[in-house]
């Protein structure tokens, strides 16, 4: 694949460019992990593993939970009731692809002010008044963060061959 030009496009503003960018990567590093995950026996990925959360599984709900939330505040909807996940390891995989696919898709779709203009968050946890694309970075910071424990937890079953999920790598070879 050749090598993608790293200016920005002057029709957007940097961090409305960076929006939809990070959008699409973290699409294509969950798809990545994913595929990666994949191809490891299910036996071996139901292990528990110390980490935030015992399973490689429900640390892939949690990624997908998490977004679905963060969605639906950008999008100014009620968020989903999200009862206990009872479906399959391969269930999650989906989902979580096809919600990363389902977030990018939105966040590409938005204008430049609905990505800069700000958006009250009242929630049990907190309270805040941010502007959608510091909520956009945040899901997408965690999803990544999670990602990182996922790759840990998988060497800690021996899995020796994790992909490179990195957002530069992403900007060479992954668009």
């Amino acid at each position: 694949m050749k090598q993608q030009e790293s200016t920005i496009q002057t029709s957007v503003s940097p961090i409305v460019y960076l929006m939809k960018n990070y959008a699409g990567y973290n699409l294509w590093a969950n798809a990545t992990l994913v595929n990666w995950l994949r191809t490891k026996p299910a036996d071996v990925l139901a292990q528990e593993v110390p980490s935030s959360f015992t399973t490689i599984k429900a640390t892939i709900v949690h990624i997908w939970n998490t977004q679905r939330y963060w969605l639906s505040t950008i999008q100014r909807t009620e968020p989903e009731n999200v009862g206990e996940f009872n479906g399959t390891l391969e269930d999650a995989f989906k989902s979580l692809v096809e919600h990363s696919d389902e977030f990018a898709d939105y966040i590409e779709s938005m204008t430049d002010q609905q990505i800069e203009e700000n958006n009250m968050v009242i929630n049990p946890w907190f309270q805040c008044d941010f502007q959608n694309f510091e909520y956009i970075m945040q899901v997408l910071n965690h999803s990544t963060y999670h990602r990182g424990q996922i790759i840990t937890m998988g060497r800690s079953l021996g899995f020796t061959d994790a992909p490179n999920t990195d957002y530069n790598f992403y900007n060479i070879h992954g668009r």
